[in-house]
């Protein structure tokens, strides 16, 4: 070989080590249709989730895969996103652990190669750092901290519990003043988990419910997140002793179910007559067993979308799509079907404002200025959205085995958030 061929060939071999590096340092590696973007094909957008299907209480948002999938489905049905289709993998299961959290996100990034993460479904949220690092675009429900600032991040709903600077969405206690016929001399007491979700949970609500007026006389993350006590004696002994001795009108847990059921029978066997809400247990599943359904009767459940109830064409078609996903059956509705739906729906909406040519680059020009109106979470509005809820949502109680809208679906004012 001549020394003119060597130092071509060596030149050449340099160059494409070099094209190799830059490419797994980006973590867009070319796919067989020549693309370069991860995720990205000529007829396809690869995406996968990331649910709580499995926890150490038994609580399970294995429904949220279900919902993405009806709503990928329709989607590709309708021709898919500019030409291309959904190529949705299904959801990792993080088991509610951190470790299994990060594992599956970095699983999802970099062994399958996904564009997104939609929909994000859990209480740990412990790969949101690698998420944002590797500029994936990840879609969920908001109420964790991750899904406030974070570039990448968003929240179907927007921010629902934003860092100092940010705002605070007003859609519980404004919802309640229709339940109490005011907030005038009323009472509350806030009940949450001894984690950072619950910890935050009270800082943020105890603000919440002091600005729409009510007095909080109780606001503690003290339950073990780890199990579901079997004695709830000293809890409900506080809580119903910390209106000057007597107990408050209003309990408020934020919780999930396991919780409230043990926390709301031992509050209604002391004779508690007030009024109980939570904003997890608006599930008809929930109906099938004789205790849970007495043990959740009376109580008001924050919603921050519309109410199944309520007869619109978007949830008429939400309805035909989760029923057409369950194989034709009519299955019970839960809100996680439509954590699963609306993340998926503001994906889709953003992805198919970014055109044929779909980059991360072109994904987040979308989203920067993005915004529609009347969806079953309201206004949709971003980057307003990762500052910030986009404020709407309803209350349901259940009542005699049925859920019923103790508060209509409406968009309310935020305050900001000390």
């Amino acid at each position: 070989m001549s020394r003119t061929v060597r130092t071509i060939t060596a030149t050449v071999a340099a160059l494409l080590l070099a094209t190799a590096c830059n490419s797994a340092a980006t973590g867009n590696s070319p796919d067989s249709k020549g693309s370069s973007v991860r995720g990205v094909t000529d007829d396809a957008i690869k995406v996968g989730g990331i649910v709580s299907m499995t926890t150490a209480s038994g609580y399970s948002k294995k429904d949220t895969d279900l919902g993405a999938k009806a709503r990928f489905a329709r989607a590709n049905a309708e021709g898919g996103i500019n030409g291309r289709k959904i190529d949705y993998l299904g959801a990792e299961d993080d088991g509610q652990d951190p470790a299994k959290n990060l594992a599956a996100a970095r699983k999802l990034v970099q062994q399958d190669k996904v564009f997104a993460i939609s929909p994000m479904s859990s209480v740990t949220f412990s790969g949101a750092d690698f998420l944002q690092k590797q500029k994936v675009p990840t879609f969920g429900w908001g109420t964790i901290p991750s899904f406030c600032g974070p570039t990448y991040i968003y929240g179907f709903g927007g921010c629902m519990v934003p860092m100092p600077g940010g705002t605070i969405s007003q859609t519980w206690p404004e919802g309640l003043k229709q339940v109490t016929h005011g907030a005038k001399g009323k009472t509350v007491a806030i009940l949450a988990n001894d984690n950072d979700a619950g910890t935050f949970a009270i800082r943020t609500y105890k603000q919440s419910f002091a600005s729409a007026g009510y007095k909080v006389t109780f606001a503690k993350s003290s339950v073990p997140a780890t199990s579901v006590p079997s004695d709830w004696s000293a809890y409900t002994k506080e809580i119903l002793r910390s209106n000057g001795g007597k107990a408050p009108d209003i309990v408020v847990s934020v919780m999930q179910t396991p919780y409230n059921i043990g926390l709301f029978t031992a509050v209604k066997r002391s004779g508690y007559h007030g009024v109980l809400t939570d904003p997890t247990d608006y599930d008809p599943g929930l109906l099938a067993k004789s205790a849970t359904k007495e043990a959740l009767d009376g109580v008001h459940i924050l919603l921050t979308f519309a109410p199944f109830e309520t007869r619109s064409a978007a949830m008429k078609q939400f309805k035909a799509d989760i029923k057409k996903a369950s194989g034709g059956k009519d299955v019970p509705l839960n809100m996680h079907m439509m954590t699963g739906y609306m993340s998926a729906d503001l994906f889709l909406s953003i992805a198919q404002k970014a055109g044929r040519d779909l980059t991360v680059a072109s994904f987040q020009k979308a989203a920067d200025g993005f915004s529609d109106t009347g969806t079953m979470v309201g206004d949709r509005a971003l980057p307003k959205g990762q500052k910030e809820s986009f404020g709407c949502g309803a209350l349901v109680q259940l009542k005699n085995g049925a859920y019923h809208v103790s508060s209509p679906f409406k968009c309310y004012e935020p305050i900001p958030f000390k």
